[in-house]
């Protein structure tokens, strides 16, 4: 149900629309905000008793298509080879792609996708089904020493199908990337702006993954129709200080023509 708000400044709106109209920067509302340092959230994330911690293959980021070639092949492929395994190595270039450090100054880790404030509120998770080294499970990526805890064992590619609203190409597909945000990271910063950015900053993170999809031979749909408290449970988070904000499956396409969006 979309509730509507009475409000003596916006009449009757709907959530979305007073968010809109609350998160506005103003010079007044700039002027009274300051940063607690010592309460700063920190900026990356380790799980207490993961399974076990895999360490990735350095990345090959040389060679491959120019990137106006990508931009111009770029599709949202949604039909996969689901019996055609990916290679850890191939994964490795997916990941570093997604969200991997370029650069240190300080305690602030560049990306490679940018990031509202360097603060890089996005978590990545995986349901791996068929990659090569890895056992099928759910897994987080660790972008500052690149690696991958693997949290839970078994495919769960058909429940996360179920919750991406029936999208059934996350069955076949070999994995599927699921971003998470902690958003006390930015909101620590922005307040309630932050919210605005989260989603700015996971958008500039699947297209960086569509790209090396594309580079590599992959297909990629970016997933943003999705029950978001089954995808939560199913990967561990508890959907209020974590949150999933967005997924995309990856697979091998099992064609390339132009019939995708």
């Amino acid at each position: 149900m979309n509730r509507k708000w009475k409000n003596s400044n916006y009449g009757a709106l709907g959530v979305g629309d007073i968010f809109q109209q609350e998160t506005k920067y103003t010079p007044e509302k700039l002027r009274e905000h300051s940063l607690d340092w010592s309460h700063r959230p920190p900026p990356f994330k380790n799980h207490e008793s993961p399974i076990s911690k895999i360490a990735l293959p350095e990345p090959e980021i040389t060679g491959g298509p120019n990137l106006w070639t990508v931009l111009n092949t770029r599709r949202s492929r949604r039909t996969y080879d689901a019996q055609r395994p990916i290679r850890l190595e191939t994964l490795s270039v997916l990941l570093w792609a997604n969200q991997g450090v370029t650069a240190i100054y300080g305690d602030t880790y560049f990306r490679t996708a940018p990031s509202a404030g360097g603060l890089y509120p996005v978590e990545t998770h995986l349901n791996i089904r068929l990659v090569e080294g890895l056992e099928p499970g759910i897994y987080h990526f660790r972008p500052q020493a690149f690696d991958l805890e693997f949290l839970k064992k078994g495919d769960y590619s058909r429940e996360l199908a179920e919750a991406a609203l029936g999208q059934l190409m996350v069955m076949n597909a070999q994995l599927t990337f699921i971003w998470t945000a902690i958003l006390g990271r930015s909101k620590w910063k922005y307040g309630q702006r932050a919210y605005r950015y989260v989603y700015l900053d996971a958008g500039h993170i699947a297209q960086n993954l569509y790209l090396a999809g594309e580079a590599v031979g992959l297909g990629v749909c970016a997933i943003g129709a999705l029950f978001d408290e089954e995808v939560n449970r199913l990967i561990g988070v508890d959907g209020i200080s974590e949150t999933v904000i967005y997924m995309a499956s990856v697979g091998w396409p099992k064609n390339r023509t132009g019939l995708d969006l």
